[in-house]
């Protein structure tokens, strides 16, 4: 019986090594751009929709005395280190991690081109928003059939909740982004503000910064990636991809996202956004080091990004992310959301998934797994419950000397929606709302609101391209 995921059966794999880059090529990299998704999304289509997952019974732990070696392809940095971490405890499970691009920087056309070939990594690093792409493609090792289950409330519900697919765990959770708004303390300062509380007094803090010099913004709107919109959408209840039944739902307009489109829309419509300078490029590290730029609505990760402000140390501080409160009809509006975040998925090639499955819960439940991801690889937002790693517990002196991560990232993680889901065709689907907002900036559309409606079309047609039954909501 057909059902809302159709993945792809796939067969097993070779790997080379290659230079890791910096932390801050990774970032760049991975989570904040999207140039490539259209080329990802053609090697996605190579499969065939359609299909249901692989069954069969799940394969057997390694015999006594064999010594199972497995590769991590992942576009963390030094996650070898990591790894030795574990080799010299473990030395009948050994890892070696192979370095690849960015995922969206060419990193899943690799993944998903071995995978294809019927060769492929015993683990990959994928991003939540991308676990089904993989599972589309029946990639992925179904983790339920090896106990996964029984250790996956040792993560936080939110992150959990985005390796749950179709009834299954089909990721470890890696890592995520709980967003915040990082603020220039001056910028406030000269304006008699303080960190908004909610996205109306965000509204009232950006005109005062910008009728105060016409050439400071509160922070920028970047059309060509419209992940932070998504975020906030999800923040305040929106559902853009719903399972149902055996068909996709996709609602675009709800009123959680008319609510954030209104909000963008007057920003943009009165000047308070700078348009011109995506975050993190080189114009947008000037106008952060110089003012220009007061503040940054994103991901934990961010602060790593943010540190490469010139002469910023003690100018920045973080503070919670402005909510919803102020709009009683938000009903499933959260405190938080994620930007980002990756798993260490199990693919369906690796012969040995119950040893691959002990090694990625280590890596992100285990307190020695965990420092070790911070301090080789500088990983992002700790997906364990309990334990945010021994250095994100000290104040830092970059942030004002603020403990920020214990005072706004910790609970954050916990202030997540659980009924978030990606679609198999979210790549595609970001690469569309993209259009749509550049449209929108070059008066193609009159508003935010407008552009979503138009793009829906086009991500329903995305799915049924790839077979999947779906319609738009009523």
């Amino acid at each position: 019986m057909p059902d809302p995921w159709t993945p792809l059966t796939r067969p097993r794999s070779s790997r080379r090594p290659s230079p890791p880059p910096t932390r801050r090529q990774v970032l760049r990299a991975a989570g904040l751009g999207i140039a490539g998704l259209g080329a990802l999304g053609a090697t996605a289509a190579c499969g065939t929709p359609g299909t249901a997952p692989a069954a069969g019974a799940p394969l057997p732990a390694a015999s006594p005395g064999e010594v199972v070696r497995l590769q991590y392809w992942a576009w963390l940095k030094d996650l070898q280190k990591v790894c030795d971490v574990w080799n010299a405890k473990n030395p009948s499970v050994q890892v070696e991690a192979v370095w690849i691009p960015g995922g969206n920087s060419g990193g899943y056309q690799k993944i998903f081109s071995a995978l294809a070939a019927g060769s492929g990594p015993d683990l990959a690093q994928i991003e939540v928003r991308t676990l089904p792409s993989y599972l589309l493609q029946n990639g992925l090792a179904d983790l339920s059939a090896y106990g996964f289950g029984d250790v996956i409330g040792s993560y936080d519900e939110g992150l959990a909740s985005q390796v749950r697919l179709d009834g299954r765990l089909w990721g470890v959770p890696q890592d995520s982004g709980p967003i915040g708004f990082f603020y220039r303390t001056e910028s406030l300062e000269a304006v008699g503000a303080q960190p908004p509380s909610t996205w109306e007094e965000w509204l009232e803090v950006a005109r005062a910064i910008h009728g105060n010099d016409a050439g400071h913004w509160i922070d920028s709107f970047n059309a060509g990636d419209p992940t932070t919109f998504i975020s906030i959408a999800t923040q305040a209840g929106a559902t853009w991809f719903k399972p149902e039944g055996e068909e996709w739902v996709i609602d675009m307009t709800d009123d959680a996202t008319a609510a954030v489109a209104t909000l963008f829309d007057t920003a943009l419509d009165e000047g308070l956004l700078n348009t011109a300078l995506p975050p993190f490029s080189v114009g947008w590290f000037a106008a952060a080091g110089s003012g220009a730029i007061a503040s940054l609505v994103s991901g934990s990760w961010a602060d790593a990004l943010i540190e490469g402000t010139t002469g910023g140390e003690g100018q920045w501080r973080v503070a919670p992310v402005p909510t919803w409160a102020s709009d009683p009809s938000l009903t499933k509006a959260v405190g938080s959301s994620y930007l980002g975040g990756s798993t260490a998925a199990i693919t369906s090639t690796c012969a040995h998934p119950r040893e691959a499955l002990a090694f990625a819960t280590w890596m992100t439940t285990d307190p020695e797994g965990i420092d070790a991801m911070i301090q080789y690889s500088g990983i992002g937002w700790s997906p364990a419950s309990d334990y945010i790693g021994k250095a994100r517990q000290q104040p830092s002196e970059f942030f004002s000397g603020q403990s920020y991560n214990t005072e706004v990232f910790q609970p954050a993680a916990q202030q997540q929606r659980t009924d978030w889901t990606w679609s198999p065709v979210t790549l595609q689907a970001i690469n569309i709302v993209a259009d749509a907002f550049r449209a929108r900036l070059t008066g193609g559309y009159r508003t935010c609101l407008d552009a979503l409606a138009a793009a829906q079309p086009q991500v329903v047609a995305a799915h049924r391209d790839k077979g999947l039954a779906v319609r738009a909501a009523s």
